[in-house]
């Protein structure tokens, strides 16, 4: 296969797989431009439509879906072994593309993206923060991270967080002129700070007593879509906020915030690394994996431990849970 048909070939899988000409350019690393000339080019020379492209979308054509069939598995192939002597000679290299929930930017990749950078320099990492990814893949990602409980069944999975937990926080300065909730029912007597998810519905209050599920009816004057506004507001005394833990940390530990209702707080099995099973894992995804896999280990996590069982629900409304 000359240089030509194998650059034609790669531009047809990656545009089958995205549906899009714009994110499979993405993808590779090429201009749309030379996509677009790929793919007339081997339309061409096999003398049959491949593709069929109006201004709002790409599917294939019935030819297009047998080629697709026979390509993907020996473009894999071909791919994997340029990366491994790609690897073995100077190094992963090239574009990796992941998508990640806000959580795991501040807590996870923020602190680690310097070294990992510096121990992979031939990488070019991408990195989309989002609240509730939609299907990854088609959008062009090679892989995400998001809370175990939302990770598709057909995924392969990797813990890199350990368990999540959800608390309610309160300023000194709030309790002062309120009573204490000492129960999830007695949150209706509060002004709860609400959270908005992307998909318009309001995050519910879960929580989790002797193996049981309670699910709080909160009110508040206060909604925001955004976690920093909800911080700034529960530490102004504006009311109650419903927050997990690793965002409010140090200011419990200064003080600043209260938490409330600890032992019924609801806990998730916490983040994990996940891709597809049915995609070649790329020299870059595989350089993530075993860095993220050490780091793991040395906190103590085990990254081959299984998902969560959903306990906490509300998160359903986001995607799939595993079960």
């Amino acid at each position: 296969m000359r240089g030509t048909e194998f650059a034609e070939m790669a531009a047809f899988v990656a545009i089958a797989d995205r549906h899009s000409f714009a994110k499979a350019a993405t993808h590779l690393g090429v201009a749309r431009s030379t996509l677009s000339q790929n793919i007339r080019a081997l339309e061409e020379r096999l003398r049959v439509r491949l593709l069929n492209r109006t201004t709002r979308s790409v599917s294939l054509t019935e030819a297009g879906e047998r080629l697709l069939a026979r390509v993907r598995p020996a473009l894999g192939e071909l791919t994997a072994a340029a990366n491994e002597l790609d690897q073995s000679a100077q190094g992963p290299a090239g574009l990796l593309r992941v998508v990640v929930q806000p959580p795991v930017a501040s807590f996870l990749m923020g602190p680690l993206l310097g070294r990992f950078l510096a121990k992979y320099p031939g990488i070019r990492l991408d990195i989309s923060v989002v609240k509730m990814p939609g299907n990854i893949f088609s959008e062009g990602f090679d892989a995400g991270i998001r809370f175990g409980e939302q990770v598709e069944r057909d995924m392969v999975a990797m813990r890199v967080m350990g368990e999540a937990r959800f608390v309610v926080v309160a300023s000194p300065e709030y309790l002062a002129r309120h009573s204490t909730p000492r129960t999830p029912q007695d949150l209706h007597d509060h002004n709860c700070i609400r959270n908005r998810l992307p998909n318009g519905a309001i995050f519910g209050w879960e929580f989790q007593k002797k193996g049981r599920s309670i699910h709080a009816k909160i009110d508040g004057t206060l909604i925001v879509d955004d976690i920093d506004l909800s911080i700034h507001a529960v530490l102004d005394g504006v009311g109650l906020a419903y927050l997990l833990y690793d965002y409010i940390a140090l200011h419990v530990a200064s003080g600043r915030l209260v938490p409330l209702l600890e032992d019924c707080s609801p806990r998730m099995s916490g983040f994990f690394l996940y891709h597809s099973s049915r995609r070649q894992v790329t020299a870059p995804l595989r350089a993530l994996i075993d860095f993220l896999k050490t780091e793991a280990k040395q906190r103590g996590l085990k990254p081959t431990s299984p998902l969560g069982s959903g306990i906490y629900p509300n998160y359903r409304l986001v995607g799939p849970a595993r079960r």
